[in-house]
């Protein structure tokens, strides 16, 4: 079955009644690249994970961009087997149907037999506003959080929405660890 291309997706979520502004720009492959970009769009920008655990079950976590996610320890409250690892981008293109630098929540519209469960950082619904690439990255569009669930319901990914664990605190250099 063949993938959405970003203008049927962008033309699925007005089918929703979803208002969206889409805003092109330069390709962007990390979250440090895309700084340029961040400072002309109001909203929450995000960061998108693709990951499976030890017995093939695959999430997608989106969160605000700036949050720090202890990866060792996020199977834990997704109720995960065992520690979680990337996704290939080979798993990318089949399931979420997306490039490497371009993974997005929307993408599960992609995923048809629902073979991705969706999860959002409760920090990144806290804002009005959230913003992703709409199947590739030299486009954002941002959307309200609640047409965000909204959309990701009609798709049959209900997210979950859950605060992802955050790595320990570092000690100073000069610090004592605890006995």
């Amino acid at each position: 079955m063949a993938h959405l291309s970003p203008q049927e997706l962008l033309e699925r979520l007005s089918s929703l009644g979803i208002r969206t502004e889409t805003v092109a720009h330069e390709p962007v492959f990390t979250v440090a690249e895309s700084q340029a970009v961040k400072q002309r769009i109001p909203g929450a920008h995000t960061k998108n994970l693709f990951v499976k655990d030890k017995k093939g079950r695959y999430f997608l976590i989106s969160a605000k961009h700036d949050t720090a996610i202890d990866l060792k320890r996020t199977h834990e409250v997704l109720g995960a087997s065992g520690r979680l690892s990337f996704g290939s981008a080979e798993q990318l293109r089949a399931l979420l149907g997306v490039e490497p630098g371009s993974v997005t929540a929307f993408a599960v519209a992609n995923d048809t037999e629902g073979r991705v469960t969706m999860v959002l950082d409760a920090n990144l619904m806290a804002h009005e506003r959230v913003n992703f690439h709409p199947l590739i990255n030299s486009m954002t569009t941002g959307v309200s959080r609640e047409d965000l669930v909204a959309f990701l319901r009609a798709t049959g990914h209900d997210p979950l929405i859950l605060r992802l664990p955050e790595p320990p605190a570092e000690l100073p250099d000069d610090a004592q660890a605890p006995m």
